[in-house]
């Protein structure tokens, strides 16, 4: 009867193989990185999960989330080589983290809600030392995403619209601020007014349960899916594109749009 590997056996053998790929006779490639080298690779193996979640793939992601899952061991190595901290040490964190973060499922406090607790769970972060509540949001994250978390931290102590009414409301006033800018401004007001626009958008996004970054990655998707196939049907009848006038153009993108639709 064969041997049951346990799941603790098998993430031993993960960090054991990276340990050895990093050893004296391991592999010349995985030896000379770093953590600044392997920053691109970690944010490539999260954009690629994030991908097969879009398109719901999600038999896939087993691969893509190893891939992620060998990054993280990537760097705990490293920094075990710096007698910086250990895979142990992480694990040892993140488990008193969510022990400490869920008073209503380990401890004694009633929490009935998701909102409550992500309210809770800030103020649980105030009281561990974080200075401000909108601290830990990464400055490297993509702007519309950042704009939305560090919104959702300030709404956590109240500081936040009322209704959806008045973010509609501010959502108009800034299309009109930018229209002003556009004919009576300078450059720098037109950014700046442009930029207050995308933060009201992104203030509505949270109202009607749209997550920004998710809306305009799939926007993204669908655009180059449909101009590929505009590409498609005008290099089939024998034309270039740059020949075709505006209106030829939209026609086949509308015929593209109506099958896509059916």
């Amino acid at each position: 009867m064969a041997e049951t590997t346990t799941i603790e056996q098998k993430f031993r053998k993960l960090v054991d193989i990276m340990s050895q790929l990093r050893g004296e006779n391991g592999c010349p490639w995985d030896k000379e990185q770093t953590h600044q080298s392997l920053r691109q690779y970690l944010l490539e193996e999260a954009y690629e999960v994030l991908e097969l979640i879009d398109q719901q793939r999600y038999d896939e992601m087993q691969y893509e989330l190893g891939d992620l899952l060998l990054q993280i061991i990537f760097h705990c190595q490293i920094a075990q080589e710096d007698n910086r901290f250990s895979i142990a040490n992480i694990l040892d964190n993140i488990n008193e983290k969510l022990i400490a973060r869920h008073p209503n499922v380990f401890g004694d406090v009633e929490i009935k809600t998701a909102e409550e607790q992500t309210v809770n769970w800030e103020r649980l972060k105030m009281k561990e030392g974080k200075k401000s509540v909108i601290d830990g949001v990464p400055a490297e994250l993509p702007a519309l995403l950042r704009a939305h978390r560090m919104q959702a931290k300030a709404a956590t102590v109240g500081f936040d619209w009322d209704n959806a009414n008045d973010v509609w409301a501010k959502v108009h006033e800034e299309i009109d601020e930018l229209k002003h800018a556009v004919q009576h401004e300078t450059e720098n007001e037109v950014e700046s007014e442009f930029g207050d626009l995308m933060f009201a958008l992104v203030n509505l996004s949270r109202f009607i349960k749209v997550n920004p970054e998710d809306a305009l990655r799939r926007a993204i998707s669908k655009f180059a899916r449909r101009f590929q196939q505009v590409e498609h049907e005008i290099k089939n009848s024998g034309r270039h594109m740059k020949d075709c006038t505006l209106e030829e153009l939209d026609a086949v993108w509308d015929e593209v749009k109506r099958r896509e639709v059916k």
